[in-house]
């Protein structure tokens, strides 16, 4: 065996859920580049078009596609639509930065219904089709907010948390079907959803110094587990929550004592 292949992806189809921008685009670019002929899609179908403008001025195979993931009949359509799905990856997730007794009952709706119930509706279609194909890998990105959380992150964490628990029921249910069900965890990354944070300096600095490695990460940075999990490198691992979050989980606190 050559281990360089099990990494390899040509003749498989993969579908990247909010790819037109962030951690899903890169991912997309990531599939790509290791074989994969991708299926992009997002809200903004404009987005998708453009990532996929990209891919296929590379030379690689791809297909842009609209879906809002919070409507399960439009991720049947696009979830069936496919001649097969052979790896999946979702990424799309809302945040309502408030402490929970300042939520209002719409927000709380809102978050839970794209983070959780859309997180469902993907899980629930793919399931079935990877399920009858008796072969698939999905990976949908949790965050260290389902471990630990702050101020202001309560609803999110819930979801991420929850997020966490489907994938590990998804992993136990399917597993005898030749399907595997993965998350991610990231930390702080560089995207639209952490722009309030960047716009102010003391915030935005306070988390790179929490980490180990002392700064943000970029969405390039989550491709590499995304790739692993999908691909046949990652063949014996479902169930898990693989952590890409700089060391921030692993330290105590935000002081270096004197040592």
């Amino acid at each position: 065996m050559n281990y360089r292949d099990l990494f390899d992806l040509n003749g498989r189809n993969m579908l990247v859920i909010g790819g037109g921008s962030g951690i899903g685009r890169a991912t997309a670019k990531g599939l790509a580049d290791f074989g994969a002929a991708v299926t992009v899609a997002d809200t903004d179908l404009g987005a998708a078009q453009a990532a996929v403008a990209d891919l296929t001025a590379a030379g690689y195979q791809a297909s842009a596609a609209q879906v809002d993931i919070t409507d399960e009949a439009q991720v049947r359509t696009l979830v069936r639509s496919l001649p097969t799905l052979d790896g999946l990856v979702c990424t799309p997730s809302i945040n309502v930065r408030k402490r929970l007794t300042d939520i209002t009952g719409q927000e709380f709706d809102r978050v839970i219904n794209v983070n959780l119930k859309g997180s469902f509706n993907v899980m629930k279609e793919a399931g079935e089709v990877m399920a009858a194909q008796g072969k698939g890998s999905m990976v949908f990105f949790s965050s260290i907010r389902s471990q630990v959380v702050e101020p202001g992150q309560g609803v999110y964490a819930a979801t991420k948390a929850g997020t966490l628990q489907m994938i590990r029921a998804l992993a136990s249910e399917l597993g005898q079907k030749g399907v595997r069900a993965n998350a991610v965890a990231p930390g702080v990354v560089e995207t639209p959803l952490t722009e309030q944070i960047k716009a102010q300096p003391e915030w935005y600095r306070a988390y790179a110094e929490k980490s180990a490695l002392g700064r943000w990460s970029q969405p390039s940075e989550l491709v590499g587990a995304v790739i692993f999990l999908v691909s046949d490198a990652a063949s014996f691992v479902t169930g898990s929550l693989l952590y890409v979050d700089g060391g921030w989980t692993a330290q105590d606190g935000r002081f270096t004592p004197p040592l």
